[in-house]
């Protein structure tokens, strides 16, 4: 939905299962479609959709995309952004490191971000901006070489490029945003900028590469949002989209670390970064190895964790620790001072199907319905909704 400033919300389609073109559409069909009813029933209601490789190969045929188009039409719904992070399979198996290929450094990468874009410039509504959002490169743990550095460097820039042109053929205004991601190649607001900066000064780079600022994992980072956004602003990046995340956040007693083992589960990586008392940061592959490294030396506690685990932004039930909705409201707050800086929000809870059994206790409509209401009422409070 529009707000304030041109600004742009909408949720996350990739809470729902669909890998296929007609999976997708039938979430959209089944979900997507109450959930305008709910929140936007009388305006246009914007949809952050979520394409897998599979989905978006379908939509590159031209009688398919006409009959998304049509399908827009009818229902007053329309696309600004899509998330291109998760290329495969995103839920109901093992996912984990796996969302993390292919990697910037692989064919593959470049070609689905590329087919993603040319969808986008079909269906975007005439004078509204378009967003990709995408993986921070590759994952830490794959250990990237030299050589693959400077193919993800060369890649990214033949990503650029692309998208100029196609900007400029059609008019447009198209922006590719990098995710950073703890434990990731990309994981701090400095290693982004440094990156981007590798890219050069091209037009092409200034346009049309920026930075998707996902609130849960800069918190999870123990980074301050006026530092980060300050740091992307500094280095002249741009902000291509927000996600409007929130992740767990706790002391560690023996009640909050009890509790925290709900949520281990096996299909995402939740990445663990545990603050000592001095300040250093000491950061785990997953949540079950950090539980582990604690309970053999009780020396590693620290006194404060971050979880990766995109938790409801609404409210978390009676818990022995909280989330970190204060770092997405400090982002706002930069927001509310100088809107031009960012126009895509995207809420992205996206773990609704592996939540703890208490944080299901309703439907994920309903769940959406919620962090509507709750994200609407803090960008009313800033003037910005």
């Amino acid at each position: 939905m529009e707000l304030r400033h041109q600004l742009q919300l909408a949720y996350c389609t990739n809470i729902h299962r669909g890998e296929t073109w007609p999976e997708t559409l039938l979430a959209l069909e089944t979900h997507t479609l109450e959930v305008k009813r709910r929140v936007a029933p009388r305006q246009p209601y914007a949809i952050g959709l979520r394409l897998g490789a599979e989905a978006v190969r379908a939509l590159g045929e031209r009688e398919t995309r006409l009959h998304f188009q049509r399908w827009l039409e009818k229902h007053d719904c329309y696309v600004f952004t899509i998330n291109g992070f998760p290329y495969g399979q995103f839920h109901g198996t093992r996912v984990k490191e796996q969302v993390y290929r292919p990697t910037w450094h692989e064919a593959a990468r470049l070609d689905y971000t590329k087919a993603l874009f040319t969808v986008l410039a079909e269906i975007l509504p005439p004078g509204m901006a378009g967003s990709v959002s995408t993986l921070p490169g590759s994952f830490k743990a794959f250990q990237v070489t030299k050589e693959e550095e400077q193919k993800m460097v060369s890649q990214v820039l033949e990503a650029a490029d692309f998208i100029a042109r196609l900007s400029d053929r059609q008019g447009l205004d198209l922006h590719l945003g990098l995710e950073p991601e703890p434990l990731c190649y990309l994981e701090t607001s400095t290693e982004t900028v440094e990156f981007w900066q590798r890219l050069g000064k091209s037009e092409a780079v200034r346009r049309c590469i920026g930075v998707n600022y996902d609130t849960c994992h800069l918190a999870v980072e123990y980074e301050t949002p006026a530092a980060a956004m300050a740091n992307f602003k500094d280095a002249g990046m741009r902000i291509s989209k927000l996600h409007l995340s929130s992740a767990l956040q706790l002391t560690p007693s023996d009640k909050a670390l009890h509790q925290l083992r709900s949520f281990t589960e096996d299909t995402y990586l939740h990445q663990t970064i545990v603050r000592h008392e001095d300040g250093s940061l000491v950061r785990y592959l997953d949540l079950p190895d950090a539980l582990a490294a604690t309970k053999a030396d009780p020396r590693a506690l620290g006194e404060e964790w971050r979880v990766h685990f995109h938790v409801p932004l609404h409210a978390l039930p009676e818990m022995n620790f909280g989330d970190t909705r204060d770092h997405l409201c400090g982002v706002l707050d930069v927001l509310a001072a100088e809107p031009g800086l960012c126009q895509h929000l995207e809420m992205e809870t996206y773990t609704w199907g592996v939540l703890p059994e208490e944080l299901r206790t309703a439907n994920v409509v309903d769940q959406l319905q919620k962090e509507y209401a709750w994200c609407l009422a803090e960008l009313e409070k800033r003037s910005l909704a």
